[in-house]
């Protein structure tokens, strides 16, 4: 038992080190966009080097899922509630990752923010006869009715094969309280698990691994498929604001986690309460 729960904890650490490398990696894409933007708009990137870049992206991320996936062969469970991820993050997973269906909500979001922002660009000049210098660049507000009906049919789409997948894990959720699990914990008083427990759970665990895989492949093939309906510009923009969002949603979950900790800290010290291990341990790790 103790040599599992080393192997354990060696492929958590694998898994932790792959999630950080790719958030190092989004970093970097993140950058690689602000700058490719801004030469596209100074009219010194072509479409063609922007179109690689988001070709780039897009395949980085398909990497990364095939990386995850090698990594659930011998546990899964880390994934779908990652000790590497704050409460924030965690309380917003679906399958191990955002829902491919948030891809397109992004979508809608920057549309109606763009075009609120033109609109009001559009009365400044008319009311002040003021401009800005704005070079009129493709960006999400200029979608097209064929681009909008085609990221809707994708939405309906995706939200479809969304439910497939949440009645799996649904499914799956209910089998631990099925035979031989339930009853082996009813009829015994030792906490622990025979062979067939022990079989059972292994099995959970590796149809748990193939639904995360089959959930990663929807947000692969939800991203390739938005991409391929935008032009290179929008995708960028696009990606750039998922990539700032979910590094966003990292940094304000431990951020809000901070807080509460200090807060608990300050209470604790007040009461003369000793510190609790985990959040000790959380310390250490975090610097």
């Amino acid at each position: 038992m103790a040599s599992s729960s080393s192997s354990s904890y060696g492929i958590e650490q694998l898994q932790k080190e792959c999630y950080y490398e790719w958030m190092s990696l989004q970093a970097k894409h993140i950058v690689d966009l602000k700058e490719a933007l801004m030469r596209q708009r100074s009219n010194a990137y072509n479409h063609h080097k922007l179109e690689e870049l988001v070709g780039k992206i897009v395949n980085d991320f398909q990497s990364y899922a095939k990386r995850r996936s090698e990594l659930t062969d011998k546990s899964c469970s880390s994934y779908f509630a990652p000790s590497w991820n704050s409460s924030l993050e965690n309380g917003l997973l679906w399958m191990g990752g955002c829902r491919p269906s948030s891809f397109v909500r992004v979508i809608y979001a920057l549309c109606g923010s763009c075009a609120e922002a033109h609109l009001s660009r559009y009365l400044l000049q008319i009311d002040e006869n003021i401009h800005d210098g704005h070079d009129g660049d493709s960006s999400m507000s200029d979608l097209t009715a064929t681009q909008l009906e085609k990221i809707n049919d994708l939405h309906v789409k995706v939200i479809r094969e969304e439910d497939k997948l949440t009645k799996k894990y649904a499914n799956f959720q209910e089998d631990v309280a099925d035979m031989p699990i339930a009853v082996t914990a009813f009829w015994r008083d030792s906490v622990e698990a025979d062979v067939a427990v022990e079989d059972a759970l292994d099995k959970h665990e590796e149809c748990m691994g193939v639904l995360m895989a089959e959930a990663d492949k929807v947000r692969v093939e939800t991203l390739r498929r938005i991409v391929e309906v935008l032009t290179p510009v929008q995708a960028a923009e696009f990606l750039l604001s998922g990539k700032r969002l979910h590094m966003s949603l990292h940094e304000w979950g431990r951020a809000r986690e901070e807080r509460g900790y200090g807060c608990v800290h300050v209470r604790m010290q007040q009461q003369g309460e000793p510190e609790p291990e985990s959040q000790r341990d959380r310390t250490l790790i975090d610097m």
